[in-house]
């Protein structure tokens, strides 16, 4: 099998069969594209010829164009799922990627707004949505949503319009690994879907055509009636984190981490901050457990005479 063909096959697979999320895909392509240009130059055309030694001609490559470790961390994953796929397929008769190891990432907290922050944010977007403006009430109705059920920005551009309950103030997200689970959303964010709802969506879906009225089950739509991007919501948010100081991303991902922090911060049990966000493992959820700690200590610092 050419290798071309290979990737476009484990690409289909990892999309269609695995559920993985559009960016995680796109995450794999990117990476798989400049492997298999690496390998065509080294001779390798065919997917039964891929050995270790190709792959890490690759990742040393990639570590003296200076990429982060991260960045190299992420790509010994995807030669390691491609890999597995190879092998489950026939193809190879092991996956050579299994005896890759990846660099350790510095760890680095995430960023987290304080309260007034986010009482400032959702204040100012709240204003512009008075306006009536059908994006900006849209705009409104994402802010709040996001930070009140701490949602990844591809789930929430992927709920559909059937996943809101309006009466038990939930929705139902479809997760990473194609895993769904129930969220409460609060009173704000709740009362900013509803307008949404009324005042918005209405407005948006008719600025497409038929077809694009037929195609648009999602919950939140775009400008011109389709379902929103990633993209454009990434965009929402950044906008909307500009104006706040601090270092650090402005993505989506500052409102959920935020949330996540928030929660702790409130007394929630680790366990229940899990299942809201989703994670499988509860190592992941524990980094906020470190945040909530240095918080801690910084407002100690700040207001015991003694520190």
């Amino acid at each position: 099998m050419r290798l071309e063909a290979a990737i476009d096959g484990f690409l289909a697979a990892v999309r269609f069969e695995y559920g993985y999320s559009e960016h995680t895909v796109r995450a794999y392509g990117r990476d798989l594209r400049t492997f298999a240009e690496h390998a065509a130059e080294a001779g390798v055309v065919d997917a039964a010829q891929l050995d270790l030694e190709t792959m890490r001609g690759w990742l040393w490559e990639r570590q003296q164009a200076g990429l982060a470790p991260r960045t190299i961390a992420r790509g010994v994953a995807t030669l390691k799922s491609f890999g597995s796929w190879l092998e489950r397929g026939g193809v190879l008769p092991g996956n050579p990627a299994s005896r890759l190891r990846a660099p350790k990432a510095p760890q680095s907290l995430p960023r987290v707004l304080g309260d007034a922050q986010v009482s400032r944010v959702l204040d100012r977007a709240r204003g512009l949505a008075r306006g009536g403006d059908p994006e900006q009430v849209r705009d409104y109705a994402v802010l709040e949503l996001l930070y009140a059920s701490a949602l990844r920005i591809s789930e929430l551009c992927t709920l559909p319009l059937a996943g809101f309950d309006r009466r038990e103030r939930t929705v139902r997200v479809l997760g990473k690994g194609g895993k769904e689970r129930v969220v409460p959303v609060g009173g704000a964010a709740a009362r900013a879907l509803e307008e949404y709802l009324e005042r918005s969506r209405p407005v948006l879906l008719g600025r497409g055509g038929d077809a694009t009225r037929l195609q648009s089950p999602r919950l939140f739509l775009g400008g011109r009636g389709g379902p929103l991007s990633t993209n454009v919501a990434y965009r929402i948010v950044a906008r909307a984190l500009e104006q706040e100081p601090g270092s650090g991303p402005r993505g989506p991902h500052t409102l959920r981490h935020t949330a996540a922090t928030h929660m702790l911060d409130g007394g929630a049990d680790l366990r229940v901050v899990q299942e809201m966000l989703g994670h499988s493992s509860l190592s992941s959820t524990q980094v906020y457990t470190h945040v909530s700690t240095e918080r801690l200590a910084a407002r100690y610092r700040q207001a015991h005479p003694r520190a």
